[in-house]
């Protein structure tokens, strides 16, 4: 088997594996030709390698185009789930006023950056000093109500299956859950639910490699956002490393009469 990756750091120790940078995709078109499965090429690279190199690719094209930003998932996510989306309006600048969204979610609610990850762009907005300086910076809208919660799950979804799953928790007063604006881990009590409802979005929308952020308000869940490119650093802390999870997913797609699990790893719940 020969496989391309043009992100070497999401592909460490995978065998066979030749890394190519984004730039040199056409100058290397022949070697790109031979493989067998192109992994982790960037987002503008899709339409060559998938439609006019008929080249697998992963993560796999849904994927890709559903968790470009926030509008494509929440879009789908409004057809398929929309029990679990929280209350969301995206609109254009030129069609809403200040007072129509006072109206309609009041303060505070979140307003989000169509494309961005980490906690940046996402925004807690008490007044309108704070909900005109969004208006004023971001041409299309994406407005969310605020929910009433101080920590999240991140449920991390690779090949076919969930392969971690742990809360996220903000600091006192802080309005961010994620780790890289300081969040703390807990990998206790995990809600089954949440596992399942990853499960069914992740299969049913054909989603093979993706973070998933999940709020928990009462006995209901919400889907936050997806990241295709999510962070390791919770999955280091559990021990999972997640190239071998990638290469067995690959391996059985290739090869569908001969599974070939890890050993080492056990289902997330």
């Amino acid at each position: 088997m020969k496989f391309i990756s043009f992100n070497p750091y999401r592909t460490i120790g995978i065998p066979n594996i030749i890394y190519i940078k984004p730039e040199n995709m056409f100058r290397e078109k022949e070697i790109i030709k031979e493989a067998d499965y192109v992994l982790f090429p960037e987002y503008w690279q899709l339409n060559t390698l998938v439609y006019g190199l008929d080249k697998k690719i992963f993560p796999n094209i849904s994927t890709y185009h559903l968790g470009h930003n926030k509008i494509e998932m929440t879009r789908i996510l409004w057809a398929t789930f929309p029990q679990n989306v929280p209350y969301t309006k995206i609109t254009n600048l030129d069609r809403v006023c200040v007072e129509d969204i006072e109206e309609e979610f009041g303060y505070p609610c979140v307003c989000k950056e169509v494309r961005n990850s980490m906690g940046r762009g996402v925004f807690l907005v008490e007044n309108r000093r704070e909900l005109l300086e969004y208006m004023n910076n971001n041409e299309v809208l994406y407005i969310q109500e605020k929910l009433p919660i101080d920590r999240d799950l991140r449920i991390v979804y690779v090949g076919d299956r969930v392969v971690a799953s742990y809360w996220r928790i903000g600091r006192e007063g802080a309005f961010h859950n994620n780790i890289a604006k300081g969040g703390t881990y807990s990998f206790r009590d995990v809600p089954e639910a949440s596992i399942k409802l990853v499960e069914n979005v992740a299969s049913s929308l054909k989603i093979n490699h993706a973070g998933f952020d999940i709020a928990v308000v009462g006995d209901k869940y919400y889907i936050l956002e997806f990241n295709v490119l999510f962070g390791n650093e919770g999955l280091n802390h559990m021990g999972i490393k997640v190239e071998p999870l990638i290469y067995e997913y690959i391996m059985r797609d290739l090869n569908p009469d001969s599974p070939n699990y890890p050993d080492n790893v056990k289902r997330a719940s």
